[in-house]
């Protein structure tokens, strides 16, 4: 079964005409970045699960709106409603001793934000790749170092080096040939 990729205007022509199968895929899509935000910011996924319920309600309701235009990407949108209302509710709960009333109905820009966050996660992907086509032991040794917080005389002994020092050379190794791969093709 092949996945469907929906556009902006899918779904908001989908959310027009109350499309369950492109509120579906609009739920599932955007749902990780809202989850991470207020996660991140002092919130439980129970409560971003709330805010996304509540921001998909908000644009629903303003997508019904004849007059609605999008003038922005969806997950900016979406970002911006989830963001308000999460700072609402900080405020409301006594989180945020300063906010601004003006801010609760601005749409943010956060299409930098996004691209940051795309962007390292990207890099994320790009280091496992360049891990897993590093081989053994340099992949052992520096999820040992960098992950585990192994010191380098339990590596050292792991791999039955004659001492820490031989250890750190290795992995100094590895890591210049992990760099090599991973800048590659920047």
């Amino acid at each position: 079964m092949s996945k469907v990729s929906y556009t902006d205007l899918d779904f908001i022509e989908g959310l027009k005409h109350n499309n369950d199968a492109v509120l579906r895929a609009l739920y599932k899509k955007y749902y990780n970045l809202v989850l991470k935000y207020v996660v991140n910011n002092s919130g439980s996924s129970e409560a971003a699960a709330d805010i996304y319920q509540e921001t998909l309600i908000v644009l629903y309701e303003n997508v019904q709106k004849p007059t609605f235009e999008l003038n922005c990407q969806l997950q900016t949108f979406i970002f911006s409603i989830a963001k308000r209302l999460w700072l609402k509710q900080l405020r409301g709960n006594g989180h945020l001793a300063r906010f601004n009333e003006g801010e609760e109905d601005d749409v943010v820009d956060v299409s930098d934000e996004i691209t940051d966050h795309l962007k390292k996660e990207s890099d994320i992907l790009k280091m496992n790749t360049c891990m897993d086509n590093l081989g053994e032991p340099c992949k052992t040794i520096l999820k040992d170092f960098y992950v585990y917080k192994l010191s380098m005389d339990e590596i050292s002994e792991k791999f039955g080096y004659t001492n820490s020092d031989n250890a750190k050379t290795q992995k100094y190794k590895c890591l210049q040939r992990l760099k090599r791969y991973f800048f590659e093709d920047k």
